[in-house]
């Protein structure tokens, strides 16, 4: 970068008013915190992702506490204009973005911190980071393609971790990570099964993605919808479910998993209401079903999926529903609260 470095920001503030109709960001101007400490970066941001989370959490749904009035947005991608005088192996120019939980970055940790709940997001145009919670972002992409990695696509990744060529998934749902992670299964060769509540949409998913069979299940036609995916699998079921519904959907998608398969929870999207969870127990064990929870994923599994897009050169342009500018969040998160987006939301800046 020439010139002077900015000593200030724009960034998104919430408002933390969850009466309807109000706003729930305010645009505000602040100072950076500067000068950088000897393992810090500097930041300029050129876009940033936004998920069903950030809505949720303006509007007061996030289950977890979060810090008041916090910076919205974990998902940014952005170019390095200044360096602490200890960081190693980044420097200024580099393409990256800073991890989504600032405490897994080994995935040994014990503990969490999830930016836009537990500390400030990332929805402003400059963000100052240590260098060990940064990764490099694949040459190839644009800064809207790369900034959709360090959540849904990490997310996305480590929820497919484990398969291999030949084996099936169902993806429930067509939001961002959904959509990340059919473009994933589709490139590694997997038998790929979506269920949703429009037939319009699974339709429109089939059409847009021609390469492999997508099978369509309904879920709000079919109440029963684990028993449709157990008949497209000659009853054995799938080996892994991307499952993001949580308490109203859990139990089915064991139900719909083969013996000895995976469940990987990735979200709780639908009515979290425990008296769903009675027959969770007695279906794990019948169907020896394994359920691991999904954290997004540890600054090593951003890497590697980094990697694994370099190597096969994916481009996410066909799962990037609109692409707002930066001064447009709250229309942004309205779009996303109401869940009309098929993909993924941007905002560029």
């Amino acid at each position: 970068m020439t010139g002077p470095l900015p000593t200030h920001r724009r960034a998104w503030r919430r408002t933390d008013d969850y009466t309807p109709g109000t706003a729930k960001v305010k645009l505000v101007t602040e100072p950076l915190p500067l000068p950088l400490a000897p393992t810090q970066v500097l930041i300029k941001v050129h876009a940033v992702a936004l998920n069903y989370r950030d809505a949720n959490i303006a509007n007061g749904g996030n289950p977890w506490p979060v810090t008041p009035n916090g910076v919205l947005g974990n998902d940014a991608a952005g170019e390095i204009i200044a360096v602490g005088d200890k960081v190693k192996g980044l420097q200024i120019g580099d393409r990256v973005a800073p991890i989504i939980d600032t405490e897994f970055v080994t995935g040994r940790e014990p503990g969490r911190s999830w930016l836009a709940a537990d500390e400030d997001g990332v929805l402003a145009d400059h963000l100052v980071f240590e260098d060990k919670l940064i990764a490099k972002l694949p040459d190839h992409l644009d800064w809207i393609n790369s900034s959709i990695l360090p959540c849904a696509g990490t997310t996305a990744w480590s929820a497919l971790k484990g398969l291999s060529i030949g084996q099936s998934v169902l993806i429930q749902g067509t939001g961002g990570v959904a959509m990340f992670a059919l473009k994933l299964a589709q490139a590694s060769g997997l038998k790929i099964f979506l269920s949703s509540s429009s037939d319009a949409k699974i339709k429109k998913i089939q059409e847009q993605f021609p390469s492999a069979p997508i099978y369509g299940v309904n879920y709000r036609e079919s109440p029963n919808w684990h028993d449709d995916v157990l008949k497209l699998t000659n009853g054995v079921g799938v080996d892994l479910v991307l499952e993001n519904g949580g308490a109203g959907s859990l139990v089915q998608s064991v139900r719909c998993t083969r013996r000895g398969g995976v469940v990987s929870q990735v979200g709780y999207l639908g009515k979290q209401d425990p008296s769903n969870l009675k027959e969770l127990i007695p279906s794990i064990i019948d169907r020896r079903v394994n359920v691991r929870g999904i954290n997004a994923g540890s600054r090593l599994d951003l890497e590697d999926l980094s990697a694994a897009v370099s190597a096969t050169k994916l481009d996410f342009n066909d799962i990037i529903d609109k692409v707002y500018d930066f001064e447009q969040a709250e229309e942004a998160l309205q779009f996303l609260w109401e869940g009309r987006q098929v993909g993924k939301l941007v905002m560029k800046i």
